[in-house]
């Protein structure tokens, strides 16, 4: 028998640490602060005990100095549920929660999953090098993706063939002639999967819907849509409960309802919006005091749970805005009509009446079901033109709203808010949506003053469940008013270290510790206001940031500093603001509408169709970025070096806001190095320095549509 290998005090400390983590890999400076060594002493010691421990097979250690505790047998008997990640090489990678680390399953191991299936899979061995999981799906639980995108291909020997458009699907499907639904060979299409229950054949598709000729801008957005599980038609069925609906107001809800049709009520939305669902009306109380209302369309009064119109918006989750066009979550008859608080129209609406001190402190509020009818509707630019001077009557009103505005904002910042300002590029298009210029939009106070109006509202409704719950008597138990709350975690510390070792080489201290706050990264934000870093921190910081989700657990709103919060204001185009609203009219009448477990499991499927829309956005607007630059080849532009790796440079184009890359092979005046202590590329013989941050002159030398990649060189080269 093999003599027991003696451990030192400090290698048992780490081991037992690294046990209360076992599927965790935990970054070397996080593992030495744990530990409370300190300084290059520490650092050394620590660096001891791990070598020791590694030759010892206690632990793993990565390239990137990531340390976790080693296995010492596989058991295949033991199943993970996860979902299954497809690379574009075709291994896919299963992603379980419990776990640090993914199980990589080689592709020919995958059976009939799909990139995006909920799998369970099997830990088979370790790799030889880095240690990490591998293994092989044994069964499809459920399959992730109901809308797939590709091209119809010409048919050979009457078999239709779809190459899908996504590089991580690694098979192609077959399409039966009577499920083409009138799309021709050289469509680009959207299709669902009909089964796939053997990995010798292919798996069989249904067309849903022809987005026409490949290349047509059309097929181009369209595809972002579906390629985000989002489809730009609503099924005829709901489209035909929509239309059974009303616009004509019964008088016994007239009656019914608090009348604010009298009183001064406005809304302030972009130039092009047309779904309104959002009003306030201000005053001066008595008593010195604001008397603020914020009027949201009443949406569930018009959408009864569980008809077909409620689960086709529950589906979506939220609209989608795309760089050309809005993918509304409910139909226009009702976005744009019957629900949209359109000027000069009786309209429906659910009101928080807050009344605010001077200095911003919330004294008393109210949550009632009104009728309003708005008095003027206005854009940004407008109202920004009153506030700066232009006459106007509702003036007076505007202003009020801005000095409150200000001062809700003022305390909201030295409340440890994080004020984050990140460019927006928005594109002129011709006829055909081609790009012919692209303009930052401008940031206004006008979107400030909305803004701090629905930020007061939704931290006020979310006040008030805390407080009806508190009252209840029912004590702490998970269905004493349960509550959807939009909830955003700390962020993630090994992030937060990367960006402290990147502005470092800068002359710029971040101080990162255990338990970050607000107030350490709004004094990183601001040491690079108004420098060449401000983007980038911005978007490294931004990056750093964990995901804002819906869930009935609250744990606060990490970047706007809020105990309490919820969405209240957006139930046009968001479904958990309808879910909110639901909640506080029946815990209003003294019923209860969803349970814990329910609002969990919504606030899942929300937060998930929130963040495919989020990508499917960003998508399109990095495609007509690529479009922009591909009519102008060979052209000049100013950048900034937003990331350096191994690989090359990063560019972010300043006047298109748009990001490229500059391939080290293509710097062609020197051999250059990586040096990832300094984040920077150096060349070998002369020693010239790229770094984040630095400014550069850059030519486009090339555009990959497809894969709306962006090639550079340095121009001066």
């Amino acid at each position: 028998m093999a003599k027991k290998k003696r451990l030192t005090s400090l290698e048992k400390e780490i081991i037992q640490l690294l046990k209360s983590y076992p599927d965790a890999s935990v970054p070397s400076p996080i593992l030495q602060e744990a530990l409370g060594l300190h300084g290059k002493k520490g650092a050394k010691k620590l660096n001891q005990a791990l070598h020791n421990l590694r030759n010892k097979d206690q632990i793993r250690m990565t390239k990137g100095n990531l340390i976790s505790i080693n296995e010492v047998y596989v058991d295949e008997n033991k199943y993970y549920e996860g979902i299954l990640d497809v690379n574009k090489y075709g291994d896919g990678y299963v992603v379980t929660e419990g776990r640090d680390q993914d199980i990589k399953v080689p592709s020919r191991y995958l059976d009939t999953a799909l990139d995006g299936d909920l799998v369970k899979a099997v830990v088979t061995h370790y790799h030889k090098k880095s240690g990490k999981p591998v293994g092989r799906v044994e069964e499809v639980i459920k399959r992730g993706k109901t809308l797939f995108v590709g091209t119809l291909a010409t048919p050979a020997k009457n078999t239709y063939i779809i190459h899908p458009d996504e590089q991580s699907s690694r098979t192609d499907f077959f399409v039966e002639a009577k499920d083409l639904n009138g799309a021709t060979p050289g469509d680009k299409v959207t299709f669902r999967l009909v089964q796939w229950s053997d990995v010798r054949g292919l798996p069989q598709a249904k067309i849903m819907q022809s987005l026409g000729v490949q290349d047509s801008n059309e097929a181009k957005i369209l595809s972002i849509l579906a390629e985000h599980q989002f489809d730009s038609k609503f099924p005829d069925q709901v489209e035909a409960f929509a239309e059974t609906i009303s616009d004509r107001i019964p008088e016994g809800e007239l009656q019914r309802r608090k009348d604010l049709r009298d009183e001064t009520t406005f809304t302030i939305d972009p130039v092009d919006a047309k779904d309104f669902d959002d009003a306030i009306s201000i005053k001066i109380l008595d008593n010195g005091n604001y008397y603020l209302g914020v009027h949201i369309a009443d949406v569930t009064h018009y959408m009864p749970r569980g008809s077909e119109l409620d689960e086709e918006a529950l589906n979506r989750g939220t609209s989608v805005y795309l760089v050309d066009r809005v993918i509304p979550m409910l139909p226009e008859r009702l976005s744009n009509g019957v629900c949209s608080l359109r000027p000069n129209e009786d309209k429906l609406a659910y009101s928080c009446f807050m009344e605010i001190t001077p200095g911003g402190k919330l004294v008393d509020y109210s949550v009632e079901e009104v009728v309003i009818n708005s008095s003027k509707r206005f854009v940004y630019e407008e109202v920004q033109e009153i506030l700066d001077g232009k006459k106007h009557e509702l003036k007076n009103t505007l202003k009020t709203a801005e000095k409150l505005a200000k001062t809700l904002m003022d305390n909201r910042f030295k409340a440890g808010s994080i004020n984050f300002e990140t460019p927006e590029p928005r594109f002129i298009l011709d006829e055909a949506g081609k790009p012919v210029d692209v303009i930052i939009k401008k940031r206004l106070f006008a979107h400030r003053l909305i803004e701090e109006c629905m930020l007061m509202a939704n931290k006020t409704v979310a006040m008030h469940i805390d407080n009806l719950r508190n009252h209840s008597g029912k004590g702490k138990s998970e269905n004493n008013h349960p509550f959807l709350y939009r909830i955003h975690d700390q962020p993630d510390l090994e992030k937060l270290f990367n960006i402290r070792e990147n502005v470092k080489p800068l002359g710029i201290e971040f101080d990162v510790k255990k338990q970050i706050k607000p107030k350490d990264i709004n004094k990183l934000l601001d040491e690079v206001k108004g420098t060449s870093m401000e983007e980038i921190v911005n978007g490294l910081t931004l990056r750093a940031m964990a995901k804002a989700v819906y869930s009935p657990k609250n744990i606060g709103h990490f970047g706007l500093g809020f105990s309490h919060y919820a969405h209240f204001t957006s139930p046009i185009r968001r479904y958990p603001d309808v879910i909110v609203h639901r909640l506080l009219k029946r815990y209003g009448s003294g019923g209860q509408e969803y349970t814990f477990t329910e609002l969990n499991d919504v606030g899942e499927q929300c937060s998930e169709k929130e963040r495919y829309a989020v990508e499917a956005e960003r998508e399109s607007v990095k495609l007509k970025q690529v479009e922009f630059l591909t009519e102008r080849i060979g052209e000049t532009f100013d950048g900034v070096i937003s990331g350096v790796t191994e690989n090359g440079l990063y560019v972010n184009l300043k006047d298109v806001y748009c990001e490229g890359m500059v391939h080290v092979s293509d710097l062609k005046d020197d051999y250059y190095i990586y040096n990832s202590q300094r984040h920077c590329l150096i060349g070998r013989s002369k020693g010239r320095q790229y770094r984040l941050g630095d400014e550069v002159a850059v030519k486009v030398v090339k555009t990959d549509l497809e894969k709306r990649h962006i090639d550079l060189t340095i121009s001066e080269q």
